[in-house]
């Protein structure tokens, strides 16, 4: 796999004292509260496991499941509901748990989904922003890093479901991909 990648753009130890200041911020923001943390799949789960870890008060989590890319590199647009939400949000405090924002149509639609059953509030939290890509104007509450626009794996992110287990954010090489 390693051989597949052109640059490491964010170490293993980067990532892990990002998602340390990330917990911190979260802790600090929610004392008192008990969030429900939504995970979006399969990519925030990595990114979801530490960061929880590094989160001091109580949580709930539950997961969701969507499907903009499927097998290339660029979002088709349409978003489909592969996994509905669990938890009752109505009136608690949501975290919306999401590996990387790209055009942020994805999570426009999870926040206007999400609002129809009035939660108290919702931010959402990001391991990875591309601004430039944003089509959309978005508020992300908590940002890990941001990155250009070149295709990014590793770390929970994938290309065509491989590369997740990468322990760092790696730019793909071109020819795997095109």
């Amino acid at each position: 796999m390693r051989n597949d990648i052109e640059k490491i753009l964010i170490t293993e130890a980067e990532i892990q004292e990002k998602i340390k200041q990330l917990g911190e911020q979260i802790s600090k923001d929610y004392k008192e509260k008990k969030p429900v943390l939504i995970c979006i799949l399969k990519g925030g789960i990595v990114f979801l496991s530490d960061l929880m870890m590094n989160i001091s008060t109580h949580i709930e989590l539950d997961f969701m499941s969507l499907s903009s890319y499927g097998d290339s590199t660029k979002s088709s647009g349409v978003v489909k509901i592969k996994k509905d939400i669990d938890v009752d949000i109505s009136n608690r405090d949501v975290i919306i748990i999401e590996d990387i924002v790209d055009t942020g149509l994805t999570l426009k639609y999870i926040d206007d989904y999400f609002m129809q059953h009035k939660p108290a509030s919702i931010k959402i939290c990001a391991l990875l922003d591309k601004p430039k890509a944003h089509l959309i104007d978005i508020k992300i509450d908590y940002v890990g890093f941001e990155v250009g626009n070149e295709f990014v794996v590793g770390y929970g992110l994938d290309y065509a479901q491989k590369y997740r287990n990468l322990p760092y954010i790696g730019i793909l090489k071109k020819e795997i991909y095109s």
